[in-house]
């Protein structure tokens, strides 16, 4: 017999019907209710068993963990919370569980405990819940794209460009690390390495994106990124998702258009398609934040929080203006910043980002126009500034909870210009020379981003730490699984 998910079973609308359903044991109690789940929904099925009539043998394996197949008639539940529930006529033991060893005891577990257990925290409801909320929002990363007409394009992992120019790249070669072969000036020769010179994973796909969009109009790019970049912030990950859209002929404005449309969309589509699981975990983050004092809690609760971003326009600032509003700032007047802010020209710390956010305009922000010596090579520069004051037509979007969560901007498209920055700034022309033919042949205005997927997820969950929305977490010292 077929077995159903138990998420249709749940939304059934016939009843007295024989079905099959699999999954693992929730819990199990009074040796005759097991509550089911299968990973479809959070809900779990309550399945009734004749433990009279069920060996003593098998009402024993029946634990937490145990993979089980039930045969029985779809009934109406009679107890409190549940709408269906399964009058078990055939109970099979698929897998056993060993209750003693089992770490996923259906009780209250450290955040920290479940990362030690990565390969089964997915078992607990928090975690399915991140999860599937997680796939939701990768479907609704595509089909927003797709709808418009962007081209998807996979970048490649292993390159020879720093797109970034911040040299926090993981290496990757083939040579023998025990005898690494040296040419005559007594460097590593990478001319003997697989690829024949220096390759790294990429911090980005935005500079080969850049060259499709020259052709195809409008791409984007969703794939795994890195950075060598030793953080233990529950920010930071080694490796991680980006989405990268870039279109031809687009300017700033249209970027940041694009930027908010895309994410309120995508939010939307979360809240339309994960309604049980957000509620869920809007219920974890109330009782996480009972813990804290009642300054470090959230204003809003997480539905509150998504409809609030879908319901407000982002706020649109200048840098000098954000610069402006931190200088005069109580918590800068008073120190309480980790960093002070004293003078135009700083970069902006996430306790900056936070405070314009969450304290100052109380709705998402988007900054633009930032110092272009605190901004990469390939950024616009903008024509009407002061010498010494230079900026480029940069923007960051930043959200409550999280700081920035999109970072993008207008590209320089000419070719003089972007070579005087490279030059100044030490870039090798030879290396990026395909890169600098896109402004040779045909060059035009454009514009993209690039978003942290799993920032984003973090948002949308309300987790507060990102090594919790990413299946096996890569951070400094840590690759467990």
């Amino acid at each position: 017999m077929k077995h159903t998910k138990v998420r249709d079973l749940l939304n059934s609308t016939t009843t007295l019907q024989e079905v099959n359903a699999k999954g693992w044991v929730r819990t199990f109690r009074n040796n005759q209710f097991i509550a089911l789940n299968d990973g479809s929904t959070i809900n779990n099925i309550q399945c009734v068993v004749d433990f009279e009539n069920t060996p003593e043998e098998t009402l024993k394996r029946i634990t937490t963990g145990a993979a089980v197949s039930v045969i029985g008639t779809l009934v109406e539940s009679k107890g409190a919370g549940q709408k269906y529930e399964i009058q078990v006529s055939k109970l099979e033991i698929l897998g056993d569980s060993d209750a003693e060893k089992f770490p996923m005891q259906p009780k209250k577990h450290s955040l920290e405990f479940l990362r030690e257990n990565a390969h089964l925290r997915v078992r607990t409801n928090a975690f399915g819940a991140i999860m599937r909320v997680r796939s939701v929002l990768s479907y609704a990363v595509h089909k927003y794209f797709q709808d418009k007409g962007f081209v998807y394009v996979n970048t490649p992992i292993i390159t020879g460009a720093d797109a970034e120019g911040a040299g926090e790249m993981f290496q990757v070669t083939s040579l023998p690390l025990d005898n690494l072969p040296k040419n005559e000036e007594g460097n590593i020769d990478f001319k003997k390495d697989f690829f024949g010179k220096h390759t790294n994973l990429t911090v980005s796909g935005q500079l080969e994106g850049e060259t499709f969009a020259m052709a195809l109009g409008q791409i984007y790019t969703f794939g795994p990124t890195f950075r060598a970049e030793n953080s233990n912030t529950s920010r930071h990950l080694a490796e991680f998702w980006m989405i990268e859209p870039e279109v031809a002929f687009n300017n700033l404005d249209d970027n940041m258009d694009l930027a908010e449309d895309f994410i309120q969309y995508v939010i939307k589509y979360a809240l339309d398609h994960c309604g049980d699981d957000l509620k869920f975990l809007e219920g974890r983050l109330l009782e996480e934040e009972k813990s804290k004092p009642q300054a470090e809690r959230s204003e809003m609760a997480l539905l509150e929080k998504l409809n609030f971003v879908l319901d407000n326009n982002f706020k649109r600032v200048s840098y000098t203006e954000a610069i402006d509003i931190l200088r005069d700032s109580t918590p800068n007047k008073k120190k309480k910043f980790q960093y002070l802010i004293n003078e135009w020209g700083a970069d902006l710390q996430s306790e900056h980002e936070r405070y314009l956010v969450e304290k100052h305009f109380k709705c998402p922000v988007i900054l633009y126009d930032y110092p272009a010596n605190i901004k990469a090579f390939y950024m616009r520069l903008n024509d009407n500034t002061e010498p010494g004051r230079e900026t480029v037509r940069a923007m960051d979007i930043l959200f409550p909870g999280i700081g920035e969560i999109v970072g993008g901007s207008e590209r320089e498209e000419r070719y003089d210009v972007l070579v005087q920055k490279m030059e100044a700034l030490g870039i090798d022309k030879e290396e990026l020379y395909w890169y600098l033919d896109t402004r040779r042949f045909g060059s035009a205005t454009h514009a993209g981003f690039g978003l942290g997927f799993e920032r984003l997820v973090l948002f949308v969950t309300g987790m507060t730490n990102i090594r919790d929305v990413i299946p096996f977490p890569r951070t400094p010292g840590s690759a467990e699984f």
